[in-house]
């Protein structure tokens, strides 16, 4: 029984670690402590929803649907083409990235809205989540408890990046070094993109 959760707690670590759009945005929430706690908690527990759907066998019906894949790349294409965007704005500018008094500055709900659109608009996450996690759970002879273990994994993941964020603060109480955290985000999420679209060519 410990064994199948501790395979799940492996498997979800393994497949969220590579830092990507999601990671990447938790990880400048973090370090910028603007409701780093909201953020964590929509990550988290969608990955949760997520891998509950796909343990119960949603993966499937979604693999077997195309057109819905496809719109959801299309969609979040565009949506990482824009933070990218943003990224490179913010670069320009190094008067927005001082993080002394950066707490808490920015509204509540465009950050919630920008978590929960690197999440459920990012299509890997389905394939990740619904259909290949959900199918190596049914795998096991307790695949709720591999699917416990699984959201576990998330659960720490994404907590240690956005409150461990912290430790790296005084590096970025410089604004150079915002400017390169913000290109290197612009980079990652112009990468993620054009993957995605290459992949409906495939």
């Amino acid at each position: 029984m410990l064994t199948t959760a501790l395979s799940g707690f492996g498997f979800s670590l393994g497949l969220i670690v590579a830092i990507g759009a999601q990671n990447a945005f938790v990880l400048r929430q973090g370090l910028r402590r603007e409701h780093t706690g909201v953020v964590v908690a929509i990550c988290a527990l969608s990955d949760a929803l997520l891998i509950g759907l796909g343990t119960a066998g949603v993966g499937a019906l979604v693999a077997e649907h195309d057109t819905v894949l496809t719109a959801i790349t299309v969609v979040g294409a565009v949506v990482l083409f824009g933070y990218a965007f943003l990224g490179l704005r913010r670069a320009a500018r190094p008067q927005a990235m001082i993080v002394e008094g950066a707490d808490e500055t920015r509204r509540l709900l465009p950050v919630a809205l920008t978590a929960l659109a690197l999440t459920w608009l990012n299509p890997h996450v389905y394939l990740d989540t619904l259909v290949l996690l959900g199918s190596i759970a049914s795998t096991y002879a307790a695949p709720w408890l591999f699917a416990a273990g699984a959201i576990a994994g998330s659960l720490l993941w994404f907590t240690a990046l956005g409150f461990g964020a912290a430790v790296l603060r005084p590096l970025f109480a410089k604004p150079a070094a915002w400017r390169i955290f913000d290109l290197a985000v612009a980079a990652i999420m112009t990468s993620v993109a054009v993957g995605l679209l290459l992949g409906l060519r495939s």
